[in-house]
């Protein structure tokens, strides 16, 4: 089942591959807080040491649920482990949805429907807010 993928997905038998999918949403989140001023609030006073920032950053990261990479950067939250979960394209603080489940992802992906609105999204900790936060949304409403 590992040699199972989308077209250009992640390689499931190549280690370095998969670890580097996994440690992207980090690295594209720690790139922010040190080129961009990322820091919200809730993380607390903004330390002045660089491996102090980033121990914050691992730590809000660290609770937030796991990205399992579909395509380059668009990811399914593993949790909650059940159907539905939406997709999110992650590039830093520059994250998106993509779908509202991987079969709407994959439907837009192969029709070009990335202009169709939401109906109906998954609130997901952390990943919901970082695209709330990245100004993609104005309606909360279409949260569940």
């Amino acid at each position: 089942m590992r040699n199972r993928r989308p077209v250009e997905g992640p390689d499931w038998n190549d280690e370095q591959e998969v670890v580097s999918s996994l440690a992207w949403p980090f690295e594209g989140l720690l790139i922010d807080v040190e080129k961009k001023g990322l820091w919200w609030p809730e993380w607390g006073d903004r330390p002045t040491e660089v491996t102090d920032r980033e121990d914050v950053l691992r730590a809000v990261v660290s609770k937030a649920p796991k990205l399992i990479p579909i395509l380059a950067h668009r990811y399914l939250p593993a949790t909650p482990n059940v159907a539905g979960n939406p997709i999110f394209s992650v590039y830093g603080s520059d994250t998106i949805h993509y779908g509202a489940n991987l079969a709407d992802y994959f439907d837009r992906e192969e029709n070009r429907r990335d202009e169709q609105p939401w109906t109906e999204l998954r609130e997901i900790d952390f990943w919901s807010e970082l695209v709330r936060r990245n100004g993609s949304y104005d309606d909360p409403e279409v949260y569940d």
